[in-house]
């Protein structure tokens, strides 16, 4: 069975930073392209950057040049540094495998991240 934990969210400043991890089990993580996604209040979830099986990165305009994705095969864990944060960042944001932009599991719980101005 699949889980996706994540981890780290929290309450920071505008201009602040977090780091999010997301624990992956039930799936061949290090040939699974991954990805963060988030979900504003009334807003549709959207994908924020994705990392391939052999580290290649994308991410929306948005937040280029502020977060970095990476991962770690050994511990089944992606990550998601954020800096510069925004209060337009404010979202729940959830980590899941992806094939071009698509999740293909169910979502695990999520984590709170909120930016205040």
């Amino acid at each position: 069975q699949v889980q996706l934990v994540e981890s780290g969210g929290g309450l920071v400043q505008a201009g602040g930073s977090l780091r999010l991890s997301c624990a992956a089990s039930g799936i061949i993580f290090s040939i699974s392209a991954m990805g963060w996604y988030r979900q504003a209040p009334g807003k549709q979830r959207e994908l924020v950057a994705r990392i391939t099986s052999g580290g290649s990165t994308n991410y929306v305009d948005s937040v280029k040049g502020r977060f970095t994705i990476s991962r770690d095969n050994v511990k089944m864990t992606v990550y998601l540094q954020m800096d510069s944060l925004k209060p337009e960042d404010t979202a729940v944001y959830y980590c899941n495998k992806e094939r071009m932009g698509v999740p293909l599991h169910a979502w695990g719980q999520g984590t709170q991240v909120t930016v205040s101005s």
